[in-house]
């Protein structure tokens, strides 16, 4: 409005939010309380990494060698700089509802962050090799805008199945993301405190199917030439420009070991954790045609640590630290129109 002289409360930080005073005559509320935004209020500020991210991912490889030597993907492995900003947006977006007999409130409140991830590439290689295509160092290869949400009140419930036990779980946090490959992702998830430093579980980056395991004695990913780039990654982890003695490096085997490596001596007092899933119910991944056809994002969970740490500031404020750790499952190729299914679909 021409001569507003507010400011967009959309672009304040949350230190800069004050709690407006009771007006009279256009609620019935009173003054809110002060901001509060549960799990998400450490997120709060740019968090930097140079050189401490990694990731793999399979990809389509038209010029791939002919088989047994390849098979028309490549396994592309990188180190990367990572930026990842979170502003306040909201402590109390209203969701409006109807009551119910067992609940008299009729509106849900949500805490809402945004955020903006960039990241730059460090290192990479692939294998087969390319030519060139895994990139030099320098080149953007991530960047994704999204929301964070802590539901308040009037939260929805979930099944959690673990094994043959089935038990119901609350849901209070969401992740909101889009990306430029044509995806965007609605993840819902719960989150948890606990003392002291985060239980890392290992994480496999092989094909899903019969390939989860790599301890089974059975487990064929030596003797099979279509596992080759990932059994190479196994035998030789991905090291990146790191020359830390005892460094693991990042194999396919576990994609966790290097999180956990990181936390060796790490004094940790608490830890936040937040755990989303795009396959629970109401959630899931939208993907542009192109996407779809050749390679479709079909799933994403992600575990955020969000560590108070022991050593503190001259004003007494923790130390905070930031470790993640993110599967995303694809698709390659859909299925032929004669519904016959194309042998790579199951990678």
């Amino acid at each position: 409005m021409a001569g507003d002289t507010q400011p967009d409360r959309r672009t304040r930080k949350f230190a800069d939010v004050a709690p407006p005073l009771p007006t009279e005559g256009l609620t019935n509320r009173g003054a809110p309380a002060p901001p509060d935004l549960g799990p998400l209020e450490q997120l709060l500020g740019v968090w930097t990494g140079q050189g401490t991210g990694w990731n793999m991912i399979a990809l389509p490889f038209q010029t791939a060698p002919s088989p047994p030597a390849g098979f028309k993907f490549r396994l592309l492995m990188n180190q990367y700089d990572e930026e990842l900003r979170f502003t306040f947006v909201d402590d109390d977006v209203p969701n409006r509802g109807l009551s119910r007999p067992d609940n008299p409130e009729s509106d849900q409140f949500v805490v809402t962050l945004d955020y903006q991830q960039k990241i730059a590439q460090v290192e990479a290689e692939d294998r087969p090799d390319s030519g060139g295509l895994a990139g030099s160092a320098g080149l953007p290869i991530h960047h994704e805008p999204g929301l964070w949400l802590h539901e308040k009140n009037r939260r929805t419930k979930d099944d959690n199945i673990k094994g043959d036990e089935v038990t119901e779980v609350e849901l209070d946090v969401a992740r909101l993301a889009s990306i430029p490959h044509g995806n965007s992702v609605l993840a819902l998830g719960r989150s948890e405190v606990h003392e002291g430093v985060p239980e890392i579980p290992p994480i496999s980056g092989l094909p899903s199917g019969r390939f989860e395991d790599v301890g089974t004695p059975d487990y064929d990913f030596k003797s099979d030439p279509y596992l080759e780039p990932y059994n190479h990654y196994i035998e030789n982890p991905f090291m990146g420009n790191v020359t830390a003695p005892g460094f693991p490096g990042f194999s396919p085997a576990d994609m966790n070991e290097i999180l956990r490596f990181a936390n060796q001596g790490v004094d940790v007092v608490r830890t936040t954790t937040l755990t989303v899933d795009s396959t629970r119910k109401s959630a899931g991944i939208s993907n542009a045609p192109f996407s779809v056809r050749e390679a479709e994002s079909v799933s994403m969970k992600s575990t955020f640590w969000i560590q108070e740490l022991a050593d503190r500031d001259e004003r007494s404020n923790p130390g905070l630290r930031l470790q993640y750790s993110q599967v995303v499952m694809l698709h390659f190729f859909r299925p032929r129109e004669d519904e016959f299914p194309d042998p790579m679909a199951l990678l």
